[in-house]
């Protein structure tokens, strides 16, 4: 279906950037976590987040 609208060539050459797009999309992921507030963003993982809990 995609390549009767956009054509074989441009399919082609998506599916060459698909693994150079999951890179960088998990590079741009893990400096989001980094240079933000990690603790955040990280409580929702589910064995980092017992590791930061308080106990009150």
């Amino acid at each position: 279906m995609l390549s009767k609208v956009l054509g074989q060539k441009y399919v082609s050459i998506a599916k060459a950037w698909v693994p150079t797009m999951a890179v960088w999309g998990g590079v741009g992921g893990t400096a989001v976590v980094h240079f933000t507030d990690w603790r955040l963003i990280l409580d929702y993982v589910p064995y980092i987040n017992g590791k930061f809990r308080k106990d009150e």
